[in-house]
């Protein structure tokens, strides 16, 4: 049967199925071990589903309220193909559909059984778009005729600046944070015509990525990193430059029409239950304040919040100079000097890589085993998908519809292919006494992204120099303790330092929310970032047990796929067809 003969088959014989509520109908359509992948669709959330029955009896009971139908294989999207996916061969295929309140996409895959019959492996249903209140976007972007010889009255600069400035109105949504996570939910907002106004501390929407060290350049290719709407150019470089990323911030910020306020800093928080507002104190450049009382906050400040200084023996009577990896800029003043890193994730083996290039005498402090993963090949093989020629929306819904329990099997594989392809570095490693691993359960890097949002290094290349001998490595356990001129190590020599770079990682995001909403809304929301019982990320993307509080981080495409679905939950609400949290 031809891969859009079966997609097709088994999409009508799962409308009817559908259709009739009648679970046992549905699960014939299923493999016994079958995925159901829904965002917002049917459960307004991030939710999975794992067995026959249990995908089943979930999509017989929402269907009563969902009223899903009109499935098909769209028009413009990938046609249904073969193809392998977490090991296995089968057909995958996109189709549409809607729903009583939205249109929706979704991908199935399958695989023949006994009889021929395709039956479905695993189904993801993703709400796209809310019906009455789509995207100004495309065909229903604006005329602009508001703003057309409009003689005696406002042009369209004149609109901007008030729109920026809010002396007349207060914004429905505050967003925390100028860079890849609040531009990108400020934009999709936006165009759901949801006011939306965005607070960055910095001086210029760019400065957090261009006030970060001075060689640093995106780890990962150019084509997965585009922003909502608006791709880089085809003549920007595979590997990002930090500067060039932060101009095109910029840019994006003015040609997207995003308010902004710069050099403003989020102060407090506090939630009024009787007028379902946050009082938000804002402190300006100037020195002013400022109060804003928007119904939704977003934190989009990043998946950490302060630096981590963890608590090192000796540490304050060293008399050289100590920074932490956030502070620090560029190795051209340590010119045949010393200095330590303590750390080994990739912050702190790209600041090693800048300090040799300048003739810095560098040795890394491992404290723990570090997972090590060449950028090219062995990252790229994560972004795969992206490579396979689809066009970025359809890529962006074949990564959105990956269960966790499918996404662990797939970083599992993905893994072990890493230990072939970079086995000639990791045995240099181990031979020199590098602790590596390889995650928990096998995972590799991209599972500890998730659930701690570090302890692995994208190598650019320090790993070769520490084979060589170039760089230096120390075991943090052989340290007695710092003293004034460097480590006294556990045989009573002393290995003397200028310089100690502390690439300790950060305080979790919950800490940041605590400091600036208190203790209670911290206590109550719970882990932000990291995974759930359910296998999602904590309190990202979606409700969070604090009314009106939102979340939204990661890298460039986390950002660009998850802010449509935070987007989408706001606009719901405020449109009075989703409720907060505990009204599910």
């Amino acid at each position: 049967m031809r891969p859009e003969e079966a997609a097709q088959r088994w999409l009508e014989a799962f409308e009817a199925a559908l259709a009739s509520r009648d679970a046992t109908r549905i699960g014939a359509l299923f493999e016994e071990d079958c995925h159901w992948r829904d965002i917002l669709a049917f459960t307004w959330d991030f939710s999975s589903a794992r067995g026959r029955a249990n995908v089943a009896a979930g999509l017989a009971a929402r269907q009563a309220e969902t009223k899903a139908g009109g499935f098909h294989l769209p028009e413009g999207r990938k046609p249904p193909r073969e193809i392998k996916r977490v090991g296995r061969e089968c057909v995958e295929a996109i189709f549409a559909f809607k729903t009583d309140i939205g249109r929706c996409d979704g991908i199935v895959r399958l695989f023949p059984d006994a009889s021929g019959e395709p039956r479905a492996w695993h189904v993801s249903t993703v709400l796209e778009e809310l019906i009455g209140h789509e995207e100004t976007v495309g065909d229903r972007r604006p005329t602009g005729a508001a703003f057309s010889r409009n003689f005696g009255g406002d042009n369209w600069l004149d609109a901007r600046r008030k729109a920026v400035a809010y002396e007349d109105r207060e914004p429905t949504v505050l967003v925390i944070g100028g860079a890849q996570a609040g531009l990108s939910i400020a934009a999709r907002l936006n165009q759901l015509g949801v006011d939306t106004l965005v607070v960055e501390s910095t001086k210029r929407i760019g400065d957090s990525w261009r006030n970060r060290y001075h060689s640093l350049a995106l780890h990962n290719s150019i084509h997965l990193n585009h922003l909502p709407y608006l791709d880089f150019p085809p003549t920007f470089p595979k590997y990002i430059p930090k500067d060039m990323l932060g101009n095109w911030f910029e840019f994006y910020a003015d040609a997207l029409q995003i308010n902004c306020w710069t050099d403003t800093e989020f102060v407090a928080g506090e939630w009024d239950e009787n007028t379902k507002t946050w009082t938000a104190r804002l402190k300006r450049g100037d020195g002013s304040e400022r109060v804003v009382r928007p119904r939704h906050l977003v934190f989009a400040n990043g998946v950490s919040s302060y630096p981590f200084v963890p608590d090192i023996p000796g540490l304050s009577d060293f008399k050289g100079e100590i920074i932490h990896s956030e502070g620090f800029q560029s190795g051209a003043d340590w010119g045949g000097k010393r200095a330590f890193i303590i750390g080994t994730g990739s912050s702190a083996n790209d600041i090693a890589l800048d300090l040799h290039s300048f003739g810095v005498d560098t040795t890394i402090i491992q404290r723990g085993s570090t997972t090590v993963v060449s950028i090219d090949p062995s990252a790229r093989l994560n972004e795969a998908v992206w490579d396979e020629g689809p066009p970025l929306e359809d890529c962006d819904l074949i990564v959105a519809s990956t269960t966790p329990d499918l996404m662990i099997e797939g970083y599992k594989l993905a893994t072990q292919r890493m230990l072939e392809l970079d086995k000639p570095m990791i045995d240099g490693l181990k031979g020199i006494g590098f602790k590596f691993d390889i995650g928990e359960d096998e995972t590799g890097h991209q599972m500890k992204y998730f659930r701690r949002g570090g302890g692995y290094n994208l190598d650019a290349g320090s790993s070769e120099l520490m084979i060589k001998g170039e760089i230096g490595l120390m075991h943090y356990e052989h340290i007695e303790r710092f003293v004034a001129e460097g480590a006294l190590m556990k045989d009573g020599s002393i290995v003397p330092a200028d310089l100690i770079v502390l690439a300790t990682g950060y305080l979790p995001q919950k800490e940041l929310v605590r400091r600036a909403l208190g203790d209670a809304i911290a206590d109550r929301i719970g882990p932000v970032w990291g995974l759930d019982e359910t296998g999602e990320l904590s309190n990202m993307f979606r409700r969070t047990p604090q009314e009106g509080l939102w979340f939204m981080a990661g890298a460039l495409p986390h950002c660009r796929i998850n802010s449509k679905y935070l987007a989408l939950q706001i606009k719901a609400m405020e449109i009075g067809i989703l409720g907060p949290l505990e009204d599910r």
